[in-house]
């Protein structure tokens, strides 16, 4: 939090967008609207990740259940809790049969997905105690909530690949003091390959990846009330960096784009052609993945992988 400024987005539009390159959290994209048209990528045809994941869900979710013998789910970033039912479901059915309730956390910065998918939810599921939390699952001060058996935290969908190294590390460790020894962390991580099948999957063709980027700019119109920004002044750029295994994205700026934002009481420039970015993607091995988490206090007890081997997700231990 920058000093002196109490609002997040304020706060980190200060930080990045006078940075060198201007960047931008990828936490912003996921407004309310943001949160939809992720829910579109997931179903494009370029976009394996969700599939994978799913997949490896559908195959793996009661053994889930049954390894880490958890009374409490609690999912960072939680989004639409799309693929969290097949979960859900593996630990309200083993609830249900040792006569005990199986409370589930959402956490996720968008009260509106969150009001939503919860009420969804509690239809579905009657048996589950659901208790939604909005909250930044990035902050160092994350709390988890209390249980009166183990914890599993569950943070899918590759998220954890939008962190850079040093910030990867700093949510590790975060979470590791979170929960409590025995508790557990499953993680869902995209493994690296080919960079053609990388590149498509964050730049399809139907451009829905290209709103849901520019979608950014709106979200900084509206919450700081901006005069000059708009979502059409900027293109969106996807490219792999092979250097640090991630995909990048970005805004190149269409024309020259001068914006005031008087909550700020500061002018922000940006030259035609400038980049702001606004998400990376980073792509791991098997190896590095578990010394990170050990590295967090976070050991490695089962692994899984869809049948292409696209997509790891991981249990660990605390």
């Amino acid at each position: 939090m920058i000093t002196g400024i109490e609002d997040p987005l304020a706060a980190d539009v200060v930080a990045g967008l006078w940075a060198d390159p201007p960047t931008l959290p990828t936490k912003w994209l996921y407004d309310e609207r943001g949160s939809r048209l992720f829910d579109e990528i997931t179903r494009l045809p370029e976009y394996y990740p969700t599939r994978r994941e799913t997949e490896i869900l559908e195959a793996r979710s009661a053994e889930i259940a049954a390894v880490t013998e958890a009374s409490t789910m609690v999912e960072l970033g939680s989004g639409t809790s799309t693929k969290t039912r097949l979960l859900l479901s593996a630990f309200a059915e083993r609830a249900d049969h040792e006569g005990r309730t199986f409370r589930y956390v959402p956490l996720d910065v968008s009260t509106e997905t969150l009001e939503s998918s919860a009420a969804t939810l509690r239809v579905d599921f009657p048996g589950i105690d659901i208790v939604p939390v909005a909250g930044d699952f990035t902050s160092a001060d994350l709390i988890v909530p209390p249980s009166s058996g183990p914890r599993v935290a569950v943070f899918l969908g590759g998220t954890i690949g939008n962190f850079d190294d040093e910030a990867r590390a700093a949510f590790l460790h975060t979470i590791a003091g979170a929960l409590d020894p025995g508790d557990y962390f499953l993680l869902g991580a995209d493994l690296i390959k080919d960079t053609g099948r990388l590149v498509a999957a964050y730049n399809d063709k139907a451009g829905v990846t290209a709103d849901f980027n520019r979608n950014m700019i709106e979200v900084l119109r509206t919450g700081l009330d901006t005069r000059g920004l708009y979502a059409d002044d900027f293109d969106h750029v996807a490219r792999w960096n092979p250097k640090r295994h991630r995909i990048e994205m970005w805004l190149r700026a269409r024309r020259d784009v001068v914006v005031d934002i008087p909550i700020l009481d500061r002018r922000w420039e940006l030259a035609a052609g400038t980049e702001v970015l606004t998400e990376i993607s980073t792509k791991f091995d098997r190896a590095t993945l578990a010394d990170e988490l050990a590295t967090a206090g976070l050991d490695v007890t089962h692994t899984w992988t869809d049948d292409a081997g696209d997509f790891l997700l991981t249990l660990a231990r605390r």
